[in-house]
């Protein structure tokens, strides 16, 4: 038997039920949280069987890392050949993304959600796939001899998007134009970059 309202089309099924179940399961989300969402509510709402979902997922949290993923799938990772222009692009993508409903109400949800072993491991995996990608910058840089090998490229992460997520997440205030190029500024003006640049302080 079929899932109801799929109909079978060569190629595409899979993608199409894919595509009704994150759908179903953001909108889900976004109405009753992390952990209101039920996997029964987002197979009605996707019109799939509950065991399609855990056939696919297998658990409620893969279901839930992957909706949120796909939600973020517009934050792409720049390769500009500079990590000045990378990091600059990829804040300034992120500060979109959180002034668009959806991201704000993601990044809002993910913050206030609760600390159940459920929630908590469906909240660290997503932070975890959003850090696994976004390195690559930090490490074509290290390649590139713009920084030392022994950087810490989480580190250099969460310093660049933690201003931009206080701003949209806990106070509220409009991020402006300028304010991803000011913020990784003042980055690479702190970080350990390779001997021979520039400090502040050498510039007179």
């Amino acid at each position: 038997m079929s899932d109801p309202g799929v109909r079978r089309r060569p190629g595409g099924r899979s993608a199409r039920v894919r595509a009704a179940v994150l759908e179903a399961t953001l909108e889900l989300v976004l109405a009753h949280g992390l952990e209101g969402l039920k996997v029964s509510a987002v197979a009605e709402r996707a019109e799939v069987h509950e065991t399609s979902i855990y056939r696919r997922w297998g658990t409620r949290e893969n279901l839930l890392i992957d909706a949120l993923l796909s939600a973020t799938e517009q934050l792409q990772v720049p390769d500009t050949g500079s990590l000045r222009n990378d990091l600059t692009a990829y804040a300034t993508d992120l500060a979109r993304f959180l002034a668009t409903p959806v991201g704000r109400a993601l990044e809002q949800m993910l913050a206030v959600a609760g600390d159940d072993p459920g929630t908590q491991r469906a909240r660290d995996r997503y932070w975890a796939s959003r850090y696994e990608r976004s390195e690559q910058m930090i490490t074509r840089a290290v390649d590139r001899g713009e920084l030392p090998d022994t950087v810490e490229p989480r580190l250099v992460l969460e310093m660049l998007v933690s201003p931009v997520h206080f701003r949209a997440v806990l106070t509220r205030e409009p991020i402006d134009a300028r304010m991803p190029g000011l913020i990784v500024d003042a980055l690479l003006d702190g970080v350990a970059l390779v001997p021979g640049r520039e400090t502040p302080h050498a510039r007179g």
